[in-house]
């Protein structure tokens, strides 16, 4: 998924470009899912509800330019509704969000369902 960093992500990769000061994300990253498409700017409208949560993920070394989730993202007894995309956050005490993207196909959930991003499933790339 090229070019869907956040506003901050893209200015914290300037400043670490050229030598300024940044600050890293606080690990671990996590994925959220959401309801409502977000931006560069504003975050979208992350699930609630269930037994919903975000979760942590993990990927190997870039290659390439990209990165993909070295491990299955596994959520059980979600809420109904209609997941439309993911956004990365870290775990500050106030959380950052870093980067965001849609999903292939939107997926609609039932009740008491499962979902899941087998791993690899998830590919980010600044390419």
């Amino acid at each position: 998924m090229a070019d869907n960093l956040t506003n901050t992500a893209e200015n914290r990769a300037m400043d670490w470009l050229f030598g300024t000061s940044t600050t890293a994300p606080t690990l671990p990253l996590k994925v959220a899912l959401v309801t409502a498409a977000g931006s560069d700017s504003t975050a979208g409208t992350e699930v609630t509800g269930g037994s919903y949560a975000r979760k942590n993920v993990t990927v190997a070394a870039a290659t390439s330019g990209g990165v993909a989730n070295s491990a299955d993202l596994v959520w059980t007894a979600m809420p109904a509704g209609t997941i439309v995309g993911w956004e990365i956050w870290d775990s500050a005490g106030t959380p950052i969000r870093w980067w965001y993207g849609p999903l292939d196909a939107n997926k609609t959930l039932a009740s008491g369902d499962d979902y899941k991003i087998a791993a690899g499933g998830l590919t980010l790339s600044i390419s």
